[in-house]
């Protein structure tokens, strides 16, 4: 769901190591605690250090149910959970995020909760995010298969010096811009070295198809269980208008096309352009990073006929092979009850989906966009093409090289339609057979 940083977490090496007690958790017998094993993959200082204090308040409380905390990593760790599930070692609680827990579902890896979820916790958490974590668990049946507690959204960070003196209108989240107002404000902003907008498209599809659920673009469609690839008008919005700014317009900065997220940030504290559409946890680097002086501010989104956009949420689950499933739930509800979510998504920089973690003064302050980021929220439905069987190779193989074909001018709109419906239907048939 999110960059995971090349700083993510070097000490992963003995993720395997940590989580070889055979099924999980640690047989006990009644004179000692259940112990249980919980996989972290935070990674930021401040989120890790946010994990381990919840930890150990938890151990001091609750002296019968001791949970090891074991690093992971972002990295690698779907990977290691095929072995650990293979071999019978798989952790009692997993870290991961709402795409990869189809699959583990569908192979029975893991615990269907939804019977084991307390009733405090499931209204704490709007059905938007439960729906990121309801699948088919391969009965025919749809299962959530974990606990989504961390979602991010599209914002858009400006240049607040930039910003007044183009004289656009700011918007908020009440009244956001539409894709108009936006394009004609990074067009009013491109004034001699200094452009608008910049657009880092190295790894253009999640961004794009988020943001393409603001004109209710889904780009799959589903018939007599069939799924295929769709690029109708809806679809290709905001590809078109992201292009209208770099080739029409000129307001968008070529030099970002082939970046990271983060990559233009030293070219954004020097003004060479004046906002940057990211995901809400790049507010981080911007907070610590700006040299003095800088001045910057956190504005919604766009909007188009809609504000919405895809939700991919960090989820808690249970191995199915876990020895202390009730346990393990009673842990994972006190470390996702509101006042510690609120330290989660501070510490993470992203946006908690407890409504009462969003309430916290933290998640609504304007320091640093807060307010802005939590209010974005609303704005995050499921995103339909993380449910698609065959998604991760349609977007590395086919929508990842032909994006950034059409970013660098090199295709038109209609071959971009045309390569991902027919190479795309090829690579999902071979998951619907």
């Amino acid at each position: 769901m999110r960059i995971k940083s090349a700083l993510a977490v070097a000490a992963v090496a003995a993720l395997t190591a940590a989580c070889g007690g055979g099924g999980g958790g640690e047989t006990s017998s009644p004179n000692e605690p259940v112990k249980i094993d919980f996989l972290s993959l935070a990674w930021q200082k401040e989120s890790v250090a946010a994990n381990k204090q919840l930890v150990e308040e938890w151990n001091k409380a609750n002296p019968n149910i001791q949970v090891t905390y074991v690093q992971g990593s972002w990295d690698n760790v779907n990977d290691q959970l095929v072995t650990q599930f293979a071999g019978g070692t798989a952790p009692d609680v997993i870290h991961n995020d709402s795409p990869a827990l189809a699959g583990f579902a569908t192979d029975g890896y893991l615990l269907d909760l939804s019977d084991k979820l307390p009733a405090e916790l499931k209204n704490d958490i709007p059905q938007a995010a439960w729906d990121t974590v309801t699948f088919d668990g391969g009965k025919g049946e749809q299962g959530v298969y974990g606990v989504p507690f961390l979602q991010e959204s599209q914002v858009i960070i400006a240049n607040k010096k930039l910003l007044e003196a183009a004289e656009v209108r700011v918007p908020t989240a009440d009244a956001p811009w539409t894709w108009d107002e936006f394009s004609a404000a990074a067009k009013k902003m491109t004034k001699g070295d200094t452009y608008g907008v910049a657009w880092p498209m190295k790894s253009p599809v999640n961004k794009t198809l988020n943001l393409a659920l603001n004109f209710g673009g889904t780009f799959f469609q589903t018939a007599g269980g069939k799924t295929t690839v769709k690029v109708g008008p809806e679809e290709r919005e905001v590809l078109q208008r992201i292009h209208d700014q770099l080739y029409k317009d000129k307001s968008a900065d070529p030099a970002a096309l082939g970046q990271g997220t983060a990559d233009p940030l030293p070219a954004f504290y020097k003004g060479k352009f004046a906002l940057l559409p990211a995901g809400v946890y790049l507010r981080q680097q911007v907070a610590e990073q700006a040299p003095d002086g800088f001045e910057w501010v956190t504005l919604p989104g766009p909007k188009g006929t809609t504000t919405q956009q895809g939700a991919v949420s960090q989820t808690l689950s249970i191995a199915q092979e876990s020895e202390h499933p009730d346990e393990a739930m009673k842990f994972i509800s006190f470390f996702l009850n509101g006042p510690n979510q609120a330290k989660l998504a501070k510490g993470d920089w992203l946006l908690p989906t407890s409504q009462k973690a969003a309430a916290d003064p933290a998640m609504t302050s304007e320091e640093n966009g807060w307010d802005v980021a939590t209010a974005s929220a609303k704005d995050l439905v499921v995103a339909p093409f993380l449910k698609v069987n065959g998604f991760d190779e349609w977007k590395s193989k086919v929508a990842t090289p032909v994006l950034q074909e059409y970013f660098a001018n090199k295709i038109t709109i209609d071959e971009v339609a045309k390569r991902l419906v027919e190479d795309g239907n090829k690579v999902l048939e071979r998951y619907q057979r």
